[in-house]
C-alpha cells in the first residue's frame, strides 16, 4: 500500500477534539498536524497512534495551514482533516488503490453524517471532475497525489476559505478548478472515507455575507472570462431557488449583491 499523510489543520484550542484513526495496519501512513496561532502539544489520545509532525503558525486562514500540509506531507498521497472529522481507514485504502491505478492528481470521495448517511447526493459511479460538477467539494473528501500537485504549481488560494474576511467559502472548489486548468486529471469516486457533522461552514445561505461569498467564488474559478461567472451563477442559483434562495436573493446572487 502506498504511503499516505493524514494532514489535520486546527485552531490550538480545538486540537483536543481530534479523533485519530487507528493506523496500526498501515505502517507507511503518518499524521501531520498544522495548528493556527500559539503552540500545541500532542493530544493525549489513549490507544491512538502518535502525531508524527506538529507545525504551528500564527495568523488567520485555514488555507495557509492546508498549503503547509501539502509542503510538509511525507506520504505519496494526502488527505485533509479537520478537528471534527473522523476518517474511515478502509475507505482511504480503497481510494489510494484507485489512485494508484488511475494516476489522478486528485480524487473527490464521499462522507457520511453522524447517523452514517451520505451527507449529500453524490454520483453513483466514477466521474471525471470539471468546473461544472465539483462546486460542492469538501476538503475532507479530497485525496491528492502530493507530487503531481506540487509539480502543477497549484496551491490553495489563501484569499479564500475559513478565516478570510469576505471570501470565507469555496477554497476546495477553487483548488480543484486550478488543478483542472493546469491539465491535471481529477475524479470523483464513490468511496466513503470520512464522517463529518451535518452542519458545516459550507452549508449556510443564511446571510447576505454567505450569498456574496458564494457569488465571488465563481469569479475566481472562471477568472479570465467575463460572462461565464454570471451564467454559472444563474445555473447554480436555479438549483437553490425556492429553497435557500428567494427570487429576490437569486437575482442578488447573480450580480454579487
Amino acid at each position: 500500500m502506498a504511503s499516505l499523510t493524514i494532514g489535520y489543520s486546527s485552531l490550538d484550542s480545538r486540537v483536543k477534539n481530534i479523533k485519530l484513526p487507528d493506523l496500526s495496519q498501515h505502517p507507511s501512513w503518518d499524521v501531520l498536524l498544522t495548528v493556527q496561532s500559539g503552540s500545541a502539544k500532542e493530544p493525549n489520545l489513549s490507544g491512538a497512534p502518535k502525531i508524527d509532525q506538529i507545525l504551528t503558525f500564527t495568523g488567520q486562514g485555514v488555507t495557509k495551514l492546508r498549503n503547509q500540509v501539502i509542503q510538509n506531507a511525507k506520504g505519496k498521497y494526502l488527505v485533509f482533516g479537520d478537528d471534527d472529522v473522523t476518517f474511515n481507514v478502509a475507505g482511504l485504502a480503497k481510494a489510494i488503490e484507485h489512485m494508484e491505478k488511475s494516476g489522478s492528481a486528485l480524487v473527490l470521495t464521499q462522507a457520511v453524517d453522524e447517523s452514517g448517511q451520505l451527507r449529500k447526493a453524490y454520483p453513483t459511479k466514477i466521474t471525471k471532475l470539471t468546473k461544472f460538477n465539483s462546486a460542492k467539494a469538501a476538503t475532507y473528501e479530497m485525496v491528492i497525489n502530493v507530487e503531481k500537485v506540487k509539480n502543477s504549481k497549484v496551491a490553495f488560494d489563501e484569499s479564500f476559505g475559513a478565516g478570510a474576511k469576505s471570501t470565507y467559502l469555496g477554497d476546495e472548489y477553487i483548488f480543484i478548478c486550478d488543478l483542472i486548468s493546469a491539465g491535471e486529471t481529477c475524479e470523483f469516486v464513490p468511496i466513503s472515507i470520512a464522517a463529518h457533522p451535518t452542519d458545516s461552514s459550507g452549508s449556510g445561505w443564511g446571510s447576505n455575507e454567505d450569498r456574496i461569498a458564494r457569488a465571488l467564488i465563481f469569479d475566481r474559478a472562471f477568472k479570465g472570462t467575463t460572462a461565464l461567472p454570471y451564467l454559472v451563477r444563474i445555473a447554480f442559483g436555479l438549483k437553490k431557488l425556492g429553497k435557500e434562495l428567494s427570487l429576490k436573493n437569486f437575482i442578488k446572487f447573480i450580480f454579487k449583491k
